[in-house]
């Protein structure tokens, strides 16, 4: 791990048409994590990732008029009680551009300290990751071929461990500066 101080960078993110602008600052750019969970394949398309950004720091810079949210409805099993069935909603919010639809970040209640900027709509040059970490593989499309190498790890729903956590044990936390 470095021995110098953590220092965050600042990301700029947009959607594909542009009307939606935004930055973040994040000591966890690393896009490590792809998601196969049946919302995030439907809305999002096979391989999608998110980074993770400090709330505290989040701005629109513009379009906020057009960022819309989605949020799954969940089933009972989901919700854990049968009555709540399709009427309980996520509280994971996924925001879009109502023009592109472009998906821009995600957004959960449990964690109000953290954002989600989905990896794709992210414009600052990312870091490469040398480890990837396929999740919620039970949910997984068919007709996806998960890659297979050493580097390749694969998970049925969450692996143990945070976004912050895989950071600080790669020695990858507060480290990624840009090339101005």
């Amino acid at each position: 791990m470095s021995s110098s101080t953590p220092k965050p960078v600042t990301i700029e993110g947009s959607c594909h048409c542009q009307r939606v602008k935004f930055s973040v600052d994040t000591y966890t750019p690393y896009p490590y994590m792809i998601c196969h969970c049946l919302a995030d394949t439907k809305t999002a398309g096979v391989f999608n990732c998110n980074v993770m950004g400090e709330y505290s720091t989040f701005k629109i810079k513009q379009g906020q008029e057009f960022v819309k949210i989605y949020q799954v409805k969940l089933s009972a099993t989901e919700s854990g009680k049968a009555e709540e069935s399709n009427t309980k909603l996520s509280p994971h919010k996924r925001h879009f551009c109502s023009e592109c639809a472009s998906y821009l970040w995600a957004y959960h209640d449990a964690y109000p300290q953290w954002i989600y900027p989905f990896a794709s709509c992210i414009d600052t040059p990312l870091p490469k990751s040398d480890e990837y970490y396929h999740i919620m593989t039970d949910f997984k499309l068919n007709h996806i071929e998960i890659p297979i190498g050493n580097n390749i790890h694969t998970y049925t729903r969450y692996p143990e461990g945070s976004i912050e956590e895989w950071h600080k044990k790669h020695g990858l936390y507060g480290t990624y500066t840009i090339e101005k």
